[in-house]
């Protein structure tokens, strides 16, 4: 195990010595980022807080660099790991900056007088997390967005080599999410900065996660690189899906279908008629797609929301029976709405122009997008 920073051996985690996940395995090596995701109430918290000594694990061993965690001192511990949860903190009277110095106090002595070097790092941590402006602001007049990140920054400015984040982007706008994670993840890779966090955002998990572990029932139902998690059909059944879908390549999640015959044929294709689909469902309208190829970007929501999609192996010629078929639809559909501009010239568009020049002909050629 040498080769890990961080790793747990037959962890058992639980409340008042009822164990709620046994067995629990996780490997991290320095610089690495690990997420733990999966339903409401799995135990995800439960494992951050027995991981940071907030709760006492039932069984096994938690180590960090090489030492069993119970077995160091609270500054010891301190000056490895540092945490952000989720509970409100509020404290009484303190700027911004007063927060995220508490940060130093591992290292300021029983005192906590901050020196210059103290004080450089409390304004490195605030510049990094962008919260330069909020220096002097009274914590408890900041949004929920805003101590979010002044919490980062105290995590930040504690200089672990370890720091543990239970649902860090709650509260968070997608421009702060996508901000909060790219200083993670710039972290780990610049100081070697190791990170476990539990995210609800599961194609923000996809994309910054070195390994994953997936909590479902009493124990770790998966754990690995992301490609090794999101394999087909695996989140459905990890979230016990009853309604709409998720597809593991893309990360797009769908609402369900509207499952009835066709009244509508999207003639679609490079990513031009996912926003046609999803209104289609919006407003309750059934409808069957194609011709689309099995790699096109519409291909995913169509498969999703469509009755029907008519579908051709990637990088082949649309064949005749293809064509057919999508006559016969067009046939039952009351309108023909086409994304797609075939007007340009291409031997590919051939018999996509057949079809739209099919629904023309029928009064059922609609609308047409560029």
């Amino acid at each position: 195990m040498e080769e890990f920073y961080f790793y747990t051996e037959g962890l058992t985690v639980g409340y008042q010595g009822v164990p709620l996940i046994k067995n629990i395995e996780i490997r991290l090596k320095k610089g690495e980022i690990l997420t733990l995701i999966g339903p409401n109430g799995a135990g995800k918290t439960t494992i951050l807080k027995s991981i940071i000594r907030q709760l006492a694990p039932l069984g096994g061993m938690v180590h960090l660099d090489g030492k069993e965690i119970q077995g160091l001192s609270g500054k010891e511990l301190s000056k490895k790991l540092s945490v952000v949860l989720t509970e409100r903190v509020r404290p009484e009277l303190m700027t911004c900056e007063d927060v995220v110095a508490t940060g130093r106090y591992p290292y300021t002595g029983k005192f906590g007088v901050l020196s210059e070097e103290d004080r450089r790092i409390v304004r490195e941590s605030m510049e990094l997390v962008h919260i330069e402006e909020l220096v002097d602001r009274d914590f408890a007049r900041t949004s929920d967005g805003q101590k979010q990140r002044v919490m980062l920054a105290r995590a930040i400015c504690q200089e672990p080599d370890l720091i543990v984040l239970d649902e860090p982007t709650s509260f968070l706008d997608i421009r702060y999410k996508l901000e909060f994670l790219s200083i993670l993840q710039g972290m780990s890779r610049s100081r070697h900065l190791s990170v476990i966090m539990s995210l609800h955002e599961l194609e923000l998990a996809e994309r910054i996660s070195d390994k994953v572990v997936c909590v479902k029932g009493d124990k770790v139902d998966r754990f690995g690189t992301p490609g090794e998690v999101f394999t087909p059909g695996y989140i459905a059944g990890l979230y016990e899906m009853t309604a709409g879908s998720y597809d593991e390549k893309t990360g797009n999640l769908e609402l369900e279908p509207v499952k009835k015959e066709p009244e509508v044929f999207v003639i679609a294709g490079n990513g031009t008629g996912a926003s046609v689909f999803r209104r289609l469902q919006r407003e309750g309208t059934p409808f069957a797609a194609g011709i689309l190829w099995e790699n096109d970007l519409d291909c995913p929501p169509a498969k999703a929301l469509a009755s029907e999609v008519v579908l051709e192996r990637a990088f082949c010629r649309i064949g005749p029976e293809k064509v057919e078929r999508a006559k016969a639809l067009i046939d039952g559909c009351k309108r023909v709405i086409c994304t797609l501009d075939l007007e340009e010239t291409g031997e590919w568009k051939e018999e996509l122009r057949e079809i739209a020049g099919y629904a023309g002909k029928n009064g059922k050629l609609e609308r047409q997008y560029d």
